[in-house]
């Protein structure tokens, strides 16, 4: 049986000291009802920087995403077991009994493998989660969804449209519409699943310049099937096999000179 590697810290290109770390994996298990889903997982994942999870179809990268904002506590039978997720700074074990699963969200937003606007207007779109936390305020309100949308790149497309559906907007539009909902509440961390499977290559390449310029606030955590995406993107990279992380690193480690066979053989196309 292959090994998961132990992950230590490690600095990305132009890193002039380590990277902090916004949150750690520790020794994580998962279960679907009686299928072992992740298997004593340990992974950092590092303040405002990218971090893609690769890996083949099934190996558990969006069974570890969805993890991180409690998206399991939903359905029955699933089961998290061993150490939990650790969020900084106030070191909290995220799949605590005692952390309420709405605030974990709060705290990390999530952005789908496919756009999926509420059937509301571009601007409760964004100010959904501003009304649930119980901001009234009108013009509190409206500052916040402006910064939410120039933060997705697209204030200027549709500052003018903002009593419009928002399943008015083209796709990619519409993706970073979601964005835009997702840094309303001013997360720590955004996990993205895929979110550019479902978009053509203008508006994926669109995404990808935002999650770059997003990281200067955010810490991400990514699934991607595209590993040129991950190589373009992300500072810190993570294989994953039938439910293992089997190594971890500076994602340029892990595409030129991986350490682990198996992580080369998934890299070159000789397996995956």
């Amino acid at each position: 049986m292959l090994k998961p590697v132990t992950p230590v810290t490690a600095r990305a290109p132009g890193d002039d000291i380590a990277p902090m770390l916004k949150a750690e994996v520790k020794a994580l298990d998962f279960h679907y009802g009686s299928f072992h889903a992740l298997k004593s997982v340990n992974m950092p994942v590092y303040d405002r920087k990218v971090t893609s999870l690769i890996g083949p179809s099934g190996c558990g990268k969006s069974t570890l995403l969805r993890c991180f904002n409690r998206m399991h506590d939903l359905y029955p039978g699933n089961r998290y077991a061993g150490g939990g997720i650790v969020l900084q700074p106030d070191n909290t074990n995220l799949l605590s009994d005692d952390v309420d699963p709405i605030e974990v969200r709060m705290r990390i937003s999530m952005v789908f493998q496919k756009p999926n606007p509420f059937p509301k207007t571009i601007f409760e779109n964004v100010a959904y989660s501003l009304r649930v936390r119980g901001m009234r305020n009108k013009s509190e309100l409206e500052d916040r969804v402006q910064s939410a949308l120039k933060g997705a790149a697209l204030w200027n497309e549709v500052k003018d449209r903002l009593g419009e559906l928002g399943a008015n907007l083209s796709g990619g539009q519409q993706q970073r519409l979601c964005i835009a909902r997702a840094l309303a509440s001013d997360p720590e961390l955004i996990l993205f699943d895929e979110p550019t499977s479902a978009l053509d290559p203008i508006a994926t390449a669109s995404i990808e310049e935002l999650v770059m310029e997003l990281k200067e606030r955010v810490s991400i955590l990514i699934v991607t099937h595209n590993m040129q995406q991950a190589a373009r993107i992300s500072d810190y990279a993570g294989y994953m096999y039938m439910g293992e992380l089997i190594e971890f690193g500076v994602t340029d480690q892990i595409f030129i000179k991986p350490q682990k066979k198996a992580t080369e053989d998934y890299i070159t196309g000789r397996f995956g």
